[in-house]
C-alpha cells in the first residue's frame, strides 16, 4: 500500500482540498466553502490546517484550533476511496499530538445530527458525546 504522509496545508494545495470538500461536504454553506475557510485559517494558526497526501495527491484534511481553553477538529475529510485505510485516524492524531503540544487538555468537535458513521469513527478514537447544547450566530 502506497505510503500516506499528514503535512501542514500548503496553497499549492488549494484545489485539491476544495474538490475533496465539495465531494466530502456537499451541503455545507458557502461561508464554509474553501475559497472563504482557507484564507481565515491561514490567518490563525495555519500550522494546526493539515492535509494528508498519498502518491501526491490530497486524500484528506483536517484543522484544528486552540483558544488556549479548548482545542477544536474541523474540516476531518477523507476521500471515499481512501476510507476505512487509516487515513482519518492518522489526521485526528496528528491534530492531537499538535494541539497536545500547545497545552490543550480537551478538545471538542461537531456533528451534523444523524451522522452516525462519523460518530462511530470518533468514538472508536476515544471521543464521547457531551451532553452540551450547541448554539451559535452568525455575524
Amino acid at each position: 500500500m502506497p505510503r500516506t504522509l499528514v503535512r501542514v496545508y500548503r496553497d499549492a494545495d488549494f484545489e485539491q482540498v476544495e474538490r475533496l470538500w465539495r465531494k466530502v461536504f456537499p451541503a455545507d454553506p458557502p461561508r464554509n466553502h474553501a475559497a472563504n475557510s482557507i484564507p481565515r485559517k491561514l490567518a490563525h494558526q495555519p500550522e494546526l490546517f493539515l492535509v494528508a497526501e498519498r502518491e501526491g495527491a490530497v486524500v484528506g484534511t483536517t484543522m484544528a484550533g486552540y483558544d488556549g481553553h479548548r482545542g477544536w477538529l474541523y474540516s476531518v475529510a477523507v476521500a471515499r476511496r481512501f476510507r476505512g485505510e487509516g487515513v482519518g485516524q492518522m489526521l485526528v492524531h496528528a491534530a492531537e499530538e499538535r494541539l497536545r503540544a500547545l497545552g490543550c487538555i480537551k478538545i471538542n468537535l461537531q456533528i451534523r445530527n444523524g451522522n452516525e458513521a462519523v460518530a462511530g469513527f470518533y468514538r472508536r478514537l476515544g471521543y464521547d458525546e457531551d451532553r452540551v447544547i450547541s448554539m451559535g450566530k452568525l455575524l
